[in-house]
C-alpha cells in the first residue's frame, strides 16, 4: 500500500527545553485520541496570559486529539527574596476572615501564607521590565513551537505503524470476505439436503412431493438468508478503507463511521447464515473488523 507515511495517529509525546536569562524551562506535551482537538496547558505563574496563543499554534498544526501540556520552569536567584508586602498583606486579611467565619478554625499559619504563589518575590523578578516579560514569552513560545514539532512528527511516526497494522487487518478481512462468497454460493445446496431432510423425517419419503413445490420452498429459503447483497456492500467497505488509508489525510472519522457499516454486515451475515461454516465465518469478520476498529480509532 502506498502513502502509509500520510496516516497521522493521534498518540504521541514531546519534550523540548529553552532557556532566557536566569530562566530555563522544560515543555512536556502527550497527545491521546480524542473525537476533536483538545488542548489542555498546565502553565506557572505569571504566564498564564501565553495560554490562548499557544493553543492557537496548535490549533494550526493538529485538528484532532487530547492533548496536555505542562511547562516547568525553574528561576534561578539572582537576588535577596523577599515578600510581596501588598500581596502578603491581602492574603492575611483573607485568610484571617475566612477563619473567623469557621467555628474552631485554627488561624492562618506563617509558612502556609508565604508559601502562597505570589508572595514571595525576588528582586530581579520585581525590577524585571516589559520588554524582559516579553522577550521571556517569547523564547516560551520557540520551545513551544519546537515541541509541537516533535509530536507532529511522533504522531507521524505512530502513525506508519498504525497504517501497517490496519493493511494487515484489511487484509484478513479480505481473505475472509473472499471465503464467505464461497460458502454463500452453496446456500441453496444446503437449503435444499435439510429441507429433503426434514420432509423424510416427517413423511417417511420424498417421493411424492411435487419437485416444483420442493422447489419453491428451497427458494423461499434461499431468499430469506440470501446475503449476496451484505457481500457487496463488504466488498465496497474494503475498497473504500483501503482508499482512505492510502489518502491518508484527515481520514480518522471516516474510517471510525466505516467500521459501523462494516460492522452492520458482518452482524448481517451471521443472522441470515444456513450454515456454521458461514457463521464462524461472520464471527471471524467481526473480530477482524474490530481489530482494525481499535487502529482506526487513534488516527487523525
Amino acid at each position: 500500500m502506498t502513502g502509509l507515511v500520510r496516516i497521522v495517529s493521534m498518540t504521541g509525546f514531546a519534550r523540548a527545553q529553552g532557556e532566557y536569562g536566569p530562566n530555563s524551562f522544560i515543555w512536556e506535551l502527550r497527545s491521546v485520541n480524542g473525537r476533536g482537538l483538545d488542548v489542555k496547558l498546565r502553565l506557572p505563574s505569571g504566564l498564564e496570559g501565553l495560554e490562548f496563543p499557544l493553543r492557537e499554534m496548535a490549533a494550526k498544526i493538529f485538528k484532532r486529539g487530547n492533548i496536555s501540556g505542562s511547562l516547568t520552569l525553574k528561576r534561578e536567584v539572582a537576588g535577596a527574596i523577599q515578600p510581596d508586602l501588598e500581596v502578603l498583606e491581602k492574603v492575611k486579611r483573607l485568610a484571617v476572615e475566612l477563619a473567623a467565619s469557621i467555628p474552631g478554625a485554627l488561624p492562618p499559619r506563617a509558612e502556609l501564607l508565604l508559601g502562597l504563589p505570589g508572595v514571595m518575590r525576588t528582586a530581579c523578578t520585581q525590577d524585571e521590565s516589559e520588554d524582559e516579560r516579553t522577550a521571556m514569552a517569547n523564547a516560551v513560545k520557540q520551545a513551544f513551537a519546537q515541541a509541537l514539532d516533535g509530536l507532529a512528527k511522533a504522531r507521524a511516526a505512530e502513525g506508519q505503524k498504525l497504517a501497517a497494522i490496519a493493511k494487515i487487518n484489511l487484509d484478513e478481512i479480505g481473505d475472509l470476505y473472499c471465503r464467505a462468497c464461497t460458502e454463500a454460493a452453496r446456500q441453496p445446496e444446503l437449503h435444499r439436503a435439510r429441507l429433503t431432510a426434514q420432509l423424510a423425517d416427517l413423511l417417511g419419503n420424498t417421493q411424492g412431493l411435487p419437485e416444483d413445490r420442493l422447489a419453491q420452498e428451497i427458494a423461499m429459503l434461499a431468499t430469506k438468508s440470501d446475503v449476496r447483497e451484505e457481500l457487496d456492500r463488504l466488498a465496497a467497505h474494503i475498497a473504500t478503507a483501503k482508499a482512505l488509508l492510502a489518502d491518508g489525510a484527515g481520514v480518522g472519522r471516516k474510517l471510525d463511521f466505516l467500521m459501523q457499516e462494516f460492522n452492520r454486515e458482518a452482524n448481517t451475515l451471521c443472522s441470515k447464515s444456513a450454515s456454521t461454516e458461514l457463521t464462524n465465518l461472520g464471527l471471524a469478520l467481526k473480530a477482524a473488523i474490530e481489530q482494525l476498529r481499535e487502529q482506526v480509532q487513534n488516527v487523525e
